[in-house]
């Protein structure tokens, strides 16, 4: 009988028959399982380590049952279940369900065969899907439960710091007899009734799925299941109802998202991975069309080396194309903040080990949560095999909607890699209707292409794709109203895509998150620790490499270094270099800096004693030689600090070649001393024959001129090293954001507790210092230093910092007039604008940059170098330099601690090119290395040298495969076309160019000339070269 219906009540009607809350003793929902049992016994021990299942079983296990409580947070709980299956399900599917609020593994036979977490939806084992006879009735499982939950234990909110004394529910645990034919009518209800609430009332499809629904009610009783066939029909007429030829395509991939730490602790990521993983391969086991894309090589080998059971069946599931590593690199690292060198390493790590475990490489690089993406990445990624891109982070962006979803991305060097965001705008899908519509819909490259990714499982913390997920997308592969939606391969949607790519648009530079711009600053140590062992690293290979290219028994520590880069690019994860994430991974983090600069101070003594040893022995009471080694490609003239006869620090000014080392005897006299004066007013005057500066009693700098040019680099009135306070409250995510509006709350810092003073009158080396007091409680010392031939004012800065909720920048107002500034990023630079004309120059009112930014009008400018800061501005003729913040989430204690930074002020004639502001930089960087030595003579000597100032020579280490070869990594530094020579003292006898992986290139052969390897850039471009040595 033909009836009206009104589109509200029938909507309702259908809701509340598939409802959780309501009418569930007569609703379809009420009929998913059928009878239950608890199960034969239940017991437990718990402990605060987190063990292996060995040591696990042989504990004494007490009896527990379900509605106790465990914990406290971080502990660990292991039960013992033994269960019983009734006889009486013979030819039933019978599930184990578990509900609690902690994270679980199931474990049979001494394996791990399910996560369960309730917050990511899956909270049963299926024991068997049709009872026999034949099968055990009886069975033993153990469940590991982690107390914390997919996001950690925030108290009151996600990202507050964990409640350590938080307790854990064992909510349920039973046998069930799971009903599969309800299971599939309520999948088939819930998918019409999201097609006729979403595609709306204009839409006729919207009113088919409705009307088809609710006759399916009509056909449906739900006490006899004889009736559900004939409903399931219905459904199928729906669905099975084709698309045109013209409609959009859908590429659904699984993926588990997996932070490897953030508001837990790495060692908590190695179990989230277990628990993740093993839910995929028990799914991939009963959908054979399942895909699942999976990044981050450091998590593969946590499973292989925690769980070899597990990572088998996982290699079984890659070889057969459908467990996919994807991204390439060691993590999922920070996009902004990692040094050039430490993105290939990300990179080499990665696909080294994605090739040794699984016999190829990615061919994508997979980033979808990271704040930012360098300009310099589409170059590296070329460099390591990779022409594709995903990422979805830009969809965050607080003031300008990105304008693309599909795109070529070119870096600074004109590389460009196809870069894909699925218009959804998230990496951790559900598989419902809604999001496939809003991918449709939100796609900002309509017309250009018709293909998206669509990512679907529960991420972040874990937890991974559903069996809903993919039974609903069954029914959605092509049904006419939705898109067509395909389970698919990373490979395959990029095919697609290059196929489709000739209208695509180009986005040239970097991809600038609008928001999150406090991670450049949070856990000031956590990036004075990265900065510092980038350094280190650098300075051991350098020095390891020549000690064993001059031949003896020295042997390179390749297998100690690569455990010391491992240790580096994982605490490059994007929530931890960062500083966005809680206490205890901050703990973790700053052990692992610890731990590289132990073993990398080590390191570089074994290689110094090698590659020197005939200098080191010091002839009886006679060691006033010191031998000084310099890690960098030119030859530098500074002022150094060595020990003398008697234990006392004493100043030498020195001239060391390029990548080698000197004895120095007799130190140099400078062309002209350190003058230092204090005037009647308590200011204090100091010059160098290069620069003269004037600092008042509060360490103000007045005046900064260049001697010879009388040019002024401090406007009138002005202060130049001005401290200022922000208030720093953000509107949720407080460890990342600092908002536009902070810049409103400015306030100088004008408190001074000791006035400058003199602390070292001239000579090599005049300093002066005093102490402000910042904010109610912290306090700031500073000693101002100009040394002897130096261009650049050092500042040494202390801080005790105990503020709350607020943002320590130093600022330099400049007598220089540009609308853009420079700022040095990963092997190169790039432009930003002094204005806020639009709403894309506004955005970027806090920017990050590495060694150095530069304000320059023609003809002169001024750089602020740093040792250890990235966060940054440039705003009018104002340079800024983030220092410090103090946010209260996750980590409640964030940089409340003592902070000690260098920070340096640079005027120079010319460009920034011209007067060496790139090499000054690293020279701060990258200190000379002083050893006391004998008294012998000896020439000094230069392993590398290049002839072009344009060229910087980053990296020298030995070759991953062969011991005999040598790479070097040079990049073009200026933003200019240049031939260059390297020229070496060490034994070549073969060079060939090669990428960044070390493979050599086609028609890579470089000619052995007198004046070295002749090597042409283009702006930007970095070279690698592999030297081939022959004793």
């Amino acid at each position: 009988m033909a009836a009206l219906k009104h589109r509200r009540t029938a909507l309702e009607r259908v809701e509340k028959f598939l409802s959780e809350t309501y009418f569930t003793d007569c609703n379809l929902r009420g009929r998913l399982f059928g009878d239950r049992c608890p199960p034969a016994s239940l017991s437990c021990f718990h402990t605060s380590r987190r063990i292996p299942y060995d040591e696990a079983i042989g504990q004494e296990f007490r009896p527990a049952k379900v509605g106790d409580t465990f914990g406290p947070t971080w502990e660990t709980c292991w039960f013992k279940v033994e269960l019983s299956i009734p006889p009486a399900w013979a030819g039933r599917e019978v599930h184990f369900v578990w509900e609690s609020d902690g994270e679980g593994m199931v474990w049979r036979d001494a394996q791990p065969v399910q996560g369960l977490t309730k917050e990511g939806e899956k909270t049963s084992y299926i024991l068997t899907s049709s009872l026999k006879g034949t099968e055990p009735h009886s069975v033993t499982l153990y469940v590991e439960l982690a107390c914390n939950g997919l996001f950690g234990a925030g108290k009151g909110s996600m990202i507050a710091p964990p409640d350590p004394d938080r307790r854990f529910t064992l909510s349920k645990a039973e046998l069930v007899v799971f009903n599969r034919d309800v299971y599939e009518l309520l999948v088939d209800l819930e998918i019409l009734l999201d097609m006729a609430q979403l595609l709306g009332e204009e839409n006729q499809r919207s009113f088919q799925a409705l009307y088809t629904a609710n006759q399916m009610l009509n056909v449906c009783d739900v006490t006899d299941p004889s009736t559900f066939p004939a409903a399931r029909d219905l459904a199928a007429a729906i669905f099975s109802q084709r698309n045109g030829e013209s409609q959009h395509t859908i590429h659904a991939m699984g993926h588990c998202h997996i932070d490897s730490a953030w508001l837990w602790p790495y060692e908590e990521t190695i179990r989230k991975c277990a628990r993740s993983w093993v839910t995929v391969v028990r799914l991939m086991e009963c959908n054979p069309e399942l895909t699942f894309a999976c990044s981050q090589a450091q998590q593969f080998e946590w499973v292989r080396s925690w769980y070899p059971g597990l990572y088998a069946q996982i290699q079984d599931f890659v070889a057969k194309g459908r467990f996919i590593p994807v991204g390439g690199t060691w993590v999922e690292m920070d996009g902004n903040l990692p040094s050039g060198e430490s993105m290939v390493r990300q990179f080499l790590q990665g696909q080294r080990f994605f090739q040794e475990q699984f016999g190829w490489i990615c061919s994508e690089f997979w980033l979808p949560d990271t704040f930012g993406y360098s300009a310099q990445l589409p170059q590296l990624m070329r460099g390591c095999g990779i022409r594709r891109f995903l990422t979805q982070k830009l969809s965050w962006n607080l003031v300008n909607t990105f304008p693309h979803h599909t795109f070529f991305w070119e870096g600074i060097d004109g590389s460009r890699v196809l870069t894909h965001f699925p218009p959804g705008d998230s990496y951790g899908m559900h598989g419902r209707v809604e999001e496939m519509l809003k991918t449709v819909k939100n796609n900002k490259d309509k017309g250009r292409v018709n293909h998206s990714a669509f990512l679907f499982g529960f991420g972040d913390g874990g937890g991974g794709p559903t069996q809903k997920m993919l039974d609903r997308m069954k029914r959605m592969s092509d049904t006419d109203g939705l898109p067509r939606v395909q389970i698919s391969t990373p490979d395959q949607l990029f095919s697609v895509l290059e196929k489709e790519s000739s209208q695509l648009c180009t986005w040239v530079g970097e991809l600038f998150l609008e928001l999150h711009n406090g991670t450049y600053t949070t856990q000031a140590q956590i990036k004075k620790g990265n900065r510092e062992c980038e350094r280190i690293l650098h300075d051991v290979e350098v020095l390891s490499t020549l000690a064993a290219a001059r031949g003896g028994a020295f042997q390179y520590p390749a297998s100690q270094l690569q455990r010391l880069w491992r240790l580096l690019l994982l605490n490059q994860f994007h929530d931890v270099l960062p500083g966005s994430c809680i206490q205890l991974v901050v703990e973790d983090a700053l052990q692992y800096y610890t731990e590289i600069r132990r073993a990398g101070a080590q390191l570089q003594e074994e290689a110094v004693q090698s590659l020197c040893r005939e200098l080191l022995q010091p002839k009886a009471g006679n060691a006033e030689s010191t031998l000084v080694l310099n890690t960098l490609p030119w030859e530098r003239t500074e002022v150094i600090s060595r020990t003398g006869p008697a234990g006392t620090e004493t100043l030498a000014l020195v001239t060391v070649p390029s990548m080698g080392y000197a004895i120095v005897r007799e130190p140099l006299l400078p062309p002209q001393p350190v003058a230092v004066r204090k005037q009647e007013d308590g200011s204090i005057a100091m010059e160098n024959g290069v620069i003269a500066v004037c600092l008042d009693r509060m360490g103000h700098l007045t005046s900064l001129q260049l001697v010879g040019s009388e040019r002024e680099s401090v406007p009138d009135g002005c202060y130049a090293n001005q401290f200022a306070l922000f208030d720093d409250v953000p509107l949720y995510w407080d460890a990342w954001d600092v908002m536009d509006y902070h810049l409103e709350t400015r306030k100088p810092v004008a408190t001074l507790l000791k006035p400058l003073e003199i602390t070292l009158a001239g000579g090599l080396r005049g300093s002066a210092s005093f102490s402000l007091q910042i904010g109610k409680s912290s306090t700031l010392t500073q000693e101002i230093i100009l040394d002897a031939m130096c261009p650049y004012l050092r500042f040494l800065t202390q801080v005790e910092w105990k503020e709350a909720r607020k943002f320590l920048k130093v600022e330099f107002p400049v007598q220089a007039r540009s609308t853009n500034a420079t700022y040095e990023i990963q092997f190169g630079h790039l432009q930003r604008p002094t204005h806020w004309n639009t709403s894309w120059d506004w955005a970027r009112f806090e920017v990050w940059a590495h060694k150095w930014l530069d304000l320059s009008e023609h003809g002169f400018g001024v750089a602020l170098l740093n040792n250890c800061k990235y966060g940054a501005s440039a705003h009018g003729n104002v340079l800024s330099l983030s220092l410090l913040r103090a946010p209260k989430s996750p980590d409640a204690m964030a940089d409340i601690a003592h902070h000690q930074f260098t920070y340096a002020v640079m005027p120079h004639l010319g460009s920034f090119q011209e007067a060496g502001v790139i090499q000054h930089a690293y020279n701060l960087n990258f200190p000379l290395h002083t050893v006391p030595a004998s008294s012998a003579q000896c020439p000094a000597w230069s392993a590398f040298s290049v002839s072009s100032p344009a060229v910087v020579l980053e990296t020298v280490k030995q070759a991953e495969d062969r011991p005999e070869a040598v790479v070097v990594r040079l990049y073009e530094a200026h933003g200019s076309t240049v031939v260059a020579w390297l020229q070496t003292s060490l034994p070549v006898k073969e060079a060939m160019l090669c990428d960044l992986l070390e493979r050599p290139a086609a028609q890579g052969h470089l000619p052995l000339e007198p004046r070295g390897m002749r090597l042409s850039f283009t702006p930007f471009r970095v070279l690698s070269v592999l030297l081939v040595l022959g004793h």
